[in-house]
């Protein structure tokens, strides 16, 4: 692999052909173009040399196979909402931006599948789905922001994973071009084929190091009838996760089962308002759909379950009107630490369902221990939950120093207890140096092999874990 020192970022003789090739209107080196392009929702960010707009499947490919041939460092950029610095142009060179690339190709129910380009935003395909009676279940928090390629790049994740699995598990082919500019196709509209290798699986969370998607093929479903919701409130957070392997023991599968901790909900009252939520010390929602009748049925039988298991407050959302309330009350609780003025470093950590309570219980050690609060809510049901360090003062290099050295003792307590430093977000820069333990040194081999044999030069993404 090239490493970074002997790629043809800082020579600009390569802006000419460039445009040639294009065309001007694909390409800008404006200092405002840059400046939008040089990072996303994470604290780094770094300028690429010029930015390209691809339009097509041929734009990708001819800049790739330019890319390659000078050794120039290209980072593809979706619509720019990931939250590990994952589309930041390390080394400058090309940021492939593909939100020009944005269009629904075909809606194909009796298929089940949906063909889209990688900048389509995933709130867009959900209401063309819904528009024909089926669904796309992939949700995550940023949907009517974030894009399919996106989504694809780090195998995106949301409260309804539980029931519906992730982003991979709805993707069914791809194109995608190499490093080389090659065009490689993989997997169709089959729900089921087994040809060869998993090549979607490898290049679904990738995150841009192995190729560049320019179309997708996406499984769809036929969209639920009906769903309800229970929001209740717990006096305790134990109580809450207590209540989470409840629900599962007693044979119901909800599409979402959201938890949150005290330091969050007292955020949120403070910005929503005290009364918004009742008193307690833990939130849980329980979101179920299906049939009309079904629902109905079991979302009583799962309101007996939630007080019989000391929940305080349960409030009942029959319809979809009165969920989507729960949920955007639900959407706010990121925005609310965000408003405490306080720097949250959000970690998508996953812990074994059974472990909930531990996490928490080690979350207040840390924090007692470092005087750093820590914020802990997200997708009990799968155990996924966002693990978020609130920072003060987090421009200062001691406070920053301390705050790195609290995140060190939380993933190493993941790992050892059979955890994942990410579960939706990705690795990019935010993690890059605890991949070693994460992976182990022969799966980190092994990645770094793939990474060689489909980019030798090592143009694509560089900077990021695999450096």
């Amino acid at each position: 692999m090239v490493f970074p020192a002997e790629m043809n970022s800082s020579s600009h003789d390569w802006f000419a052909p460039l445009s040639a090739l294009l065309g001007a209107g694909k390409i800008s080196t404006t200092a405002e173009i840059l400046a939008a392009n040089s990072g996303d929702k994470w604290s780094a960010s770094h300028p690429p040399d010029v930015v390209v707009f691809a339009e097509s499947t041929a734009d990708v490919s001819a800049v790739l196979k330019f890319a390659n041939e000078r050794k120039i460092p290209v980072t593809t950029r979706g619509a720019g909402y990931g939250y590990v610095g994952g589309c930041v142009p390390v080394h400058g060179g090309i940021v492939l931006s593909t939100v020009r690339m944005d269009k629904i190709l075909g809606m194909h129910p009796e298929d089940g599948v949906a063909i889209v380009q990688p900048g389509v935003i995933t709130k867009t395909l959900q209401e063309a789905a819904h528009a024909v009676g089926w669904d796309y279940p992939p949700d995550p928090a940023s949907r009517k922001d974030c894009s399919i390629g996106g989504n694809i790049a780090t195998n995106a994740g949301g409260p309804r994973c539980l029931k519906y699995g992730v982003t991979r598990s709805y993707v069914l082919g791809l194109e995608v071009v190499l490093a080389s500019g090659e065009i490689l196709r993989t997997g169709g509209r089959l729900h089921k084929n087994k040809t060869g290798f998993d090549l979607v699986g490898l290049f679904t969370g990738s995150e841009g190091m192995l190729g560049v998607v320019t179309e997708a093929t996406l499984r769809l479903i036929p969209r639920p009838a009906s769903r309800a919701m229970l929001a209740a409130i717990f006096p305790e957070f134990e109580m809450a996760a207590a209540a989470v392997q409840a629900i599962l023991n007693a044979g119901h599968l909800p599409s979402a089962l959201e938890i949150t901790d005290t330091f969050t909900l007292a955020a949120a009252r403070k910005k929503l308002g005290a009364d918004v939520f009742p008193p307690g010390n833990a939130h849980l929602i329980v979101e179920i759909d299906g049939r009309p009748a079904a629902t109905h049925s079991e979302i009583g039988e799962l309101h007996q379950l939630l007080t019989t298991l000391g929940a305080n407050f349960i409030e009942r959302a029959p319809d979809e009107a009165s969920c989507e309330r729960i949920w955007k009350l639900r959407r706010e609780f990121s925005f609310s630490l965000r408003d405490t003025g306080l720097t949250k470093l959000n970690e998508d950590i996953v812990v074994p369902r059974s472990k909930l309570v531990e996490l928490v219980t080690f979350a207040r050690k840390l924090e007692k221990e470092t005087g750093i609060p820590i914020a802990c809510f997200g997708h009990a049901g799968d155990g996924n939950i966002h693990t978020n360090l609130m920072v003060k003062n987090y421009g200062d290099p001691d406070v920053r120093a301390r705050a790195d050295a609290a995140l060190d003792q939380l993933f190493t307590w993941i790992l050892d207890n059979d955890g994942a430093i990410t579960g939706e977000h990705g690795v990019g820069m935010a993690k890059k140096r605890w991949i070693h333990e994460a992976l182990g040194e022969v799966s980190f081999k092994a990645h770094r092999e793939l990474k060689n044999a489909l980019d030798p030069h090592g143009i694509l993404n560089p900077g990021k874990f695999l450096d």
